[in-house]
């Protein structure tokens, strides 16, 4: 066994699952991929739609598994594998989650909102580390499976934990609630994102209220006061029997107050009022969306007891997020200015378009570059999808992009409306539209690629960054 902290013993793991191990184990992680295990883990073989984690036993035994969790025991698996016998691997899960969150003392904080969720929890995470060992969902695992799987990761010892939660239909933050109970929920803003399965934002808040429903009345709901729908998520955690409300935002009445805030193509620095004391900081993510995640989250730090002085100095240190922001250098000619791709391509919704094409227009091409936007499909708008995309076209514009370039169904008639001059070239998928873009792509070009996962954008991320790889290749030969 090595060095890592134990996480399961088959005595605790059997306790948690009412499951029967086939001889005494211990792990120091979970895995429910084989792609991702790491020796030591407990493997737990998920059965889905369209996989099987029963499947995969023989790998997870190559991998170094400490053992697999199955609900059932066939014959090509192998014989001298350790095995945790139970009913159902996912209703398993749960309660290896739930035997997790009972055994802990941390500070649990749930994170939700229409937008911002992952990167505020990234910030709340770094935020809490200095005051004590902080536990946090792993890259978006936010939903049915990653919420209790990160509840089922997290170490007898943590001192504050941090969860994402999201949600796509009425009812899911409700479950999930139950599972995490947090001690403070942060809802980040409510927005028109997956209005596709709602009647109305205002169903929407209603949904993500539901976080409020696993809480206790000594828990703190914070929330983003200048939201129009904050009354409404302020009176369902009175309705829930919450009695600490916390407020952030510009508006002086808040609880937690941005008092000025300075923009940058590098970041912000920020002048802030939480409970009457004055903060100066500065973030190296761009963006005033990510100025009011930094706020939400300084705001919880204070009620979760951690140290806010040593809050704000680490999180100078915030960085974007794969898919969210994050900054790709490439040479694509030697000698010249390198390109910049601000890679957006792991969601996108009409609020967060919006802020990336913001944060577009503030960065300086280098040489005779050019501000390209390259944009995808926003998905699961319903009947407003296509207003939304055609009123991209001006917000792109305003944005001082210099050429544009789109890709999917929904994102045609936004394209079809730009003067030609702006118009880069439109396909209707991501891997014929990156051949396009790669033939115009000139040195110290600033290019933001952004859509919703389902538009798979991050293809023309990787198809641009190997234009590069692919000049290393060759110098190599």
């Amino acid at each position: 066994m090595s060095n890592k902290q134990i996480l399961w013993t088959s005595k605790d793991a059997a306790k948690a699952t009412s499951g029967k191990s086939t001889q005494e184990w211990l792990a120091t992680g979970i895995s429910i991929d084989t792609r991702s295990l790491e020796k030591g883990d407990l493997f737990i073989a998920l059965q889905g739609p369209s996989l099987d984690g029963h499947d995969y036993i023989t790998q997870a035994k190559k991998s170094g598994a400490s053992v697999c969790m199955v609900h059932k025991i066939t014959e090509d698996m192998p014989e001298d594998m350790v095995y945790l016998e139970v009913k159902d691997t996912m209703q398993a899960l749960i309660d290896l989650g739930q035997f997790a969150r009972a055994r802990t003392k941390a500070k649990i904080i749930g994170v939700t909102g229409s937008v911002g969720k992952t990167g505020t929890k990234e910030m709340l995470s770094i935020a809490l580390s200095p005051s004590g060992k902080t536990h946090v969902s792993q890259k978006s695992y936010n939903n049915h499976w990653g919420v209790p799987l990160t509840l089922a990761l997290m170490p007898a010892d943590s001192e504050f934990a941090v969860f994402e939660m999201g949600m796509n239909n009425k009812g899911e933050l409700t479950e999930l609630s139950k599972q995490v109970r947090p001690d403070i929920a942060l809802i980040t803003t409510i927005e028109p994102v997956h209005i596709g399965h709602f009647k109305s934002v205002d169903e929407i808040a209603d949904a993500k209220a539901e976080i409020f429903t696993g809480m206790d009345k000594d828990g703190t709901a914070i929330l983003n006061i200048d939201n129009p729908h904050y009354q409404r998520l302020q009176k369902a955690a009175v309705n829930s029997g919450l009695t600490n409300i916390i407020s952030f935002g510009e508006d002086e009445e808040a609880d937690a107050i941005l008092l000025s805030c300075k923009l940058a193509s590098d970041g912000s620095r920020a002048k802030a009022s939480i409970n009457g004391e004055k903060y100066r900081y500065k973030i190296s993510i761009p963006g005033k969306h990510i100025v009011m995640n930094s706020l939400a989250s300084l705001a919880a730090v204070n009620i979760a007891g951690g140290d806010l002085d040593q809050a704000i100095e680490a999180i100078k240190n915030s960085e974007p997020i794969e898919g969210r922001g994050n900054r790709i250098s490439i040479e694509i000619e030697a000698g010249e200015e390198p390109i910049t791709i601000i890679d957006e391509s792991y969601n996108a919704s009409p609020a967060s378009m919006n802020a990336a094409l913001t944060v577009l227009s503030m960065v300086e091409p280098k040489a005779s570059g050019r501000r390209i936007a390259v944009l995808g499909d926003m998905l699961e708008l319903g009947a407003k999808g296509a207003d939304e995309h055609e009123k991209l076209a001006n917000i792109a514009l305003h944005a001082k992009t210099d050429l544009l370039f789109a890709c999917g169904p929904l994102m045609e008639a936004m394209y079809n409306k730009l003067p030609e001059l702006w118009q880069g070239g439109y396909a209707a998928k991501s891997t014929e539209l990156s051949e396009i873009i790669i033939n115009e792509l000139k040195p110290g070009d600033v290019i933001l690629v952004k859509g919703s996962l389902g538009s798979r954008m991050a293809y023309i991320v990787d198809a641009i960054e190997d234009i590069q790889k692919n000049k290393l290749k060759a110098k190599a030969n």
